[in-house]
């Protein structure tokens, strides 16, 4: 592929490579959520009209920068369209869902935002190899925890919440602190295993001050996530090495804890939380989700459209929040927050959307595992936690949901040109495809 350069005159060059890499990293921290609603918060926490307006205008760069390496690199992203329509089926959803929403506006206006997060992970499939992402998130997740923690030491007090205390950083919720130093815990663990010998001592580094930030959180979602990666990442490397019979065994087996364990959970986790003396609701999730519950029943088919139901407008969002005494801004899980924004018919297409890419996930990391497809896999299934007690599935202008779709989109561009010989068939197809990251 040709390298395209811009030169000013009599100054230096600069390739169009390094603007794809640095706008990209850009745009992944504008979609943090860092720094900047901490900066226009109000004293005790909250974001107001004005701020969420300024925010918004902050996503105007992003989109710009989308819409332009999109035009640049047209007919990649039409291959990546049809190698997975259930990508673009799942970015209609929430357009079509406009006709039956109990807030149309809303609805509307999100499902813009979700389309412009949504080619933005385009972007970063098409245009980066499953290592150079890991790289970009090394980056860009590094720069989130190294500020939280200057920020901590300079201002202690504007790096704690307003409420409880707890150490939040450069966001606006310790939950946020949390989820991001558990990626920074997974990213500099995949950056130490990969090798790379000139990372090695950085890695270890951030991983240390990832760790720091995640205890100082105090985020239970968070340690969870990274207690799954640890286990993913040794799943992910057996699955490589053994084959035939052995594997779907083991696949098997796999898969039958992890049932096994949420039906442990389903039983015994109150009793046990009860037994040590601690929030037996899961700090008031319990009982959202048995009222949840009975709104998904009540609107089982079609739902109450693309995140309707969280706002003032809707009478049943208020009839919950009066019975648990506080305004959740959503259902702290993701998979119910799907059926409330589309029903059941929404939600077996993304189940559908996911299946397919923990298999070609799979298929990639057994058939060439040194092109930097574990992280990406685990990363995958992490998010899948994570949802269990938060909601990550389709949010708009998200770092996170945009590293989980550019995952599923990488999946289903790159699993259809693995062959018999993968690792010879894979890099000539990324050769055409995707430009090599120099660093």
């Amino acid at each position: 592929m040709r390298a395209y350069t811009l030169k000013a005159s009599n100054g230096p060059t600069v390739s169009w490579r390094a603007i794809e890499c640095w706008g990209a990293g850009f745009c992944l921290f504008l979609q943090t959520g860092a720094l900047f609603p901490l900066m226009l918060a109000d004293a005790d926490g909250a974001l107001g009209d004005h701020a969420r307006s300024i925010l918004r205008l902050l996503c105007l760069p992003v989109y710009g920068f989308t819409f332009l390496m999109l035009v640049r690199n047209f007919p990649l992203f039409l291959t990546a369209l049809k190698r997975n329509w259930f990508v673009p089926l799942m970015v209609a959803m929430p357009f079509v869902s406009v006709f039956w929403s109990v807030g149309p506006s809303t609805t509307f206006r999100r499902a813009i935002g979700l389309l412009f997060t949504v080619l933005l992970a385009y972007v970063l499939a098409i245009r980066f190899t499953p290592r150079q992402l890991l790289l970009l998130a090394f980056a860009t997740f590094g720069t989130c925890i190294v500020l939280s923690l200057l920020v901590f030491v300079a201002s202690p007090s504007l790096a704690r919440m307003p409420m409880d205390g707890s150490v939040r950083g450069i966001f606006i919720h310790k939950n946020s602190l949390g989820w991001y130093a558990a990626m920074m815990i997974l990213v500099s663990t995949a950056v130490l295993i990969d090798g790379d010998r000139g990372l090695r001592r950085t890695a270890l580094l951030f991983l240390i001050a990832g760790g720091a930030c995640l205890v100082a959180s105090g985020s239970m979602t968070a340690i969870i996530a990274t207690a799954s990666a640890y286990c993913l990442i040794g799943f992910y490397s057996l699955l490589r090495r053994i084959g035939g019979i052995s594997r779907i065994v083991f696949v098997l087996f796999f898969v039958q804890m992890f049932v096994g364990l949420l039906l442990l959970l389903h039983e015994f986790l109150v009793p046990f939380l009860e037994a040590l003396g601690k929030d037996a609701t899961l700090t008031g999730r319990v009982p959202l989700w048995e009222l949840v519950d009975g709104q998904i029943a009540d609107h089982l088919l079609l739902g109450f459209g693309y995140q309707a139901f969280w706002t003032e407008a809707n009478p049943e969002a208020w009839i919950i929040w009066s019975r648990i005494q506080w305004m959740a801004p959503h259902a702290h899980n993701g998979f119910r927050d799907t059926l409330l924004n589309f029903g059941i018919s929404g939600m077996i297409l993304f189940a559908l959307m996911l299946l397919q890419a923990l298999r070609q996930g799979a298929v990639l990391q057994c058939r060439d595992p040194h092109y930097g497809w574990l992280w990406l896999n685990v990363f995958t299934v992490v998010i899948l936690v994570m949802n269990l007690t938060e909601t990550i599935f389709l949010i708009q202008n998200d770092a996170i949901f945009v590293l989980f779709m550019s995952g599923i989109i990488m999946f289903s561009l790159y699993e259809p040109v693995v062959s018999t010989a993968p690792g010879q068939q894979l890099r000539a197809s990324a050769g055409s495809t995707t430009a090599e990251l120099q660093i």
